[in-house]
Formats: C-alpha cells, structure tokens, sequence
C-alpha cells in the first residue's frame, strides 16, 4: 500500500514537504491532482447543501405564515451567512448561486414538504426566489 493509501495525513504533509523544496518530480501526481479536484467539489458541495436548507426554510416561511418562528428566521440568517461566507472565500461559486439553487429545489420541496405536511403541488414547480432574495433579508 501507498503512504497515501495508508496515511493521508502523513502523505499530505511529505506532499507540500516536496512543494515547498520545489521537488516535483518526487509529487505523487496522480492522487494530488483527485485531491485537489475533490477539494473544489466539497466547496460546491457546501454551497449545494446550504441552500437546500435555506430555500426549504424560505418555503417553509412563504407557505406556513401562520406557523412563522425565530428558529426558522435564524435557520435562514445562519444559512445565508455561512454561504457568503463559503462565497467570500471561494469568489467564483458567487456566479453559480441562481443555477445551484435550481439545482437543488426539488430537495428542498420535499423536506419542506415533509416538514409542514403540504403537498409538495402546494409548492411552485421551479425556484421562485431570485438571487437577491435568496441572499437577501426576509
């Protein structure tokens, strides 16, 4: 078994270790190239599951008004901190915000769904909320 097989922390530090001393030929090339592409992948991975929690509060919001509390208010502040948070550190998801909740809508209809005990037709079919309101304050 490779050190990368066997001890991904050790195999990470001996990785920079080669990087820092500009030994490149030594780099194990094949699984430094999985890991940084999965490093991207869980940064797009975050930003997916942050807005089905937050689009899924926001329907929750738009469609119990009646059921509306602080816990569902700070769900969605929370969740829109996090994700400029997540945007301020990887500035390129920014773009992929409208596209991604797109993505996402139809999880977040059915946990809202399961949630409030709505039909999931009691919902609109495509996302109704623009960039700015998912962004945005309620």
């Amino acid at each position: 078994m490779s050190l990368y097989e066997q001890d991904f922390y050790q195999w990470t530090q001996e990785q920079a270790a080669l990087l820092k001393a500009g030994a490149l030929a030594q780099l194990d090339i094949e699984n430094l190239i999985e890991e940084v592409e999965s490093m991207g992948k869980s940064q797009k991975r975050e930003l997916y599951s942050r807005l089905v929690v937050l689009i899924m509060h926001m329907l929750k919001w738009d469609y119990q008004p009646d059921m509306q509390s602080r816990s569902w208010e700070n769900t969605i502040l929370t969740q829109r901190r996090e994700i400029r948070f997540l945007i301020q550190d990887n500035p390129s998801l920014k773009r992929t915000v409208f596209e991604a909740a797109n993505f996402v809508y139809r999880d977040s209809v059915d946990a809202a769904s399961i949630e409030t005990g709505l039909p999931i037709s009691a919902f609109p079919e495509n996302c109704p909320y623009s960039v700015e309101q998912i962004m945005g304050n309620l």
